[in-house]
């Protein structure tokens, strides 16, 4: 047997670095959505694909003209049309359904919001056949028509509270990539709703924090609107303390959860 021995120590490289950095595909494509030049990637990609001009993140970080009334007004068939935070409303009966048509008033596109009950309250509502409508926005001069509910004799229709978002083309599109459930919109009145034709696919799940934060308040219509219309939802989680913008480039864009 031949033993050999070597004097000192012998020196072993270091280990090189991986050609490639850690973490899952998915962390990697969160954490890089979070730099502005990301975002703006995405919005000149999605500028593209809506075939409208691309805007600069100073513009998508404007303040959107936002209009509320949160009075409560009752709509009879046949009666003359409303106009309430920049929409036009009417009411009428259209096959065996009360039909309510909501025309944009402003000279812009316009994400909307009319909360309603039919009077009197009846619970085979969804029974009635819907209408194929944008349940998020409404173009600039068009009008929405979706089915309240079926129609009775003598019934109306209570309005409880209209909100109103004037929005530039891109976040139109954006938010035509949105469920209306995902921003916690009555199933009743969304029904039929007819969005962005995409292959990229949005949760139409509201997280359980989302739901608790609008059922007590602490979400309004408002911000997860403000929100998705900023940002692309298929790419973008909602923080659970965003809030609409009130002023211009009030926050960083992309706002996005510091746990992303």
């Amino acid at each position: 047997m031949t033993f050999m021995r070597f004097c000192g120590s012998v020196a072993i490289p270091p280990k090189p670095a991986p050609a490639f950095p850690t973490g899952s595909q998915s962390q990697l494509l969160a954490k890089s959505s979070k730099t502005a030049n990301v975002y703006a990637e995405y919005l000149a990609h999605d500028a593209a694909a809506a075939g409208v001009q691309v805007p600069s993140i100073d513009d998508m970080g404007r303040k959107f003209p936002y209009r509320v009334d949160d009075a409560r007004h009752v709509l009879e068939v046949g009666q003359p049309a409303i106009e309430l935070a920049g929409v036009k409303l009417a009411l009428e009966s259209s096959s065996g359904s009360l039909v309510l048509s909501i025309t944009n008033t402003t000279d812009g596109d316009l994400a909307y919001s009319v909360v309603t009950a039919p009077v009197p309250n009846i619970s085979e509502c969804t029974s009635s056949q819907p209408i194929a409508q944008n349940a998020l926005v409404i173009a600039k001069g068009a009008t929405e028509r979706r089915v309240e509910c079926v129609y009775r004799n003598d019934m109306a229709l209570a309005i409880t509270r209209v909100e109103s978002i004037s929005v530039p083309p891109l976040s139109a599109w954006m938010l035509g990539l949105v469920p209306p459930s995902a921003i916690g919109l009555d199933p009743r009145t969304s029904r039929g709703h007819q969005g962005v034709k995409t292959t990229e696919t949005c949760s139409a799940n509201i997280s359980q924090a989302v739901r608790a934060g609008l059922e007590k308040g602490q979400i309004g219509w408002r911000d997860l609107v403000d929100f998705y219309a900023r940002h692309r939802c298929p790419t973008y989680r909602f923080p659970l303390s965003y809030k609409a913008f009130t002023s211009d480039n009030q926050y960083a864009l992309p706002a996005v959860d510091s746990s992303m």
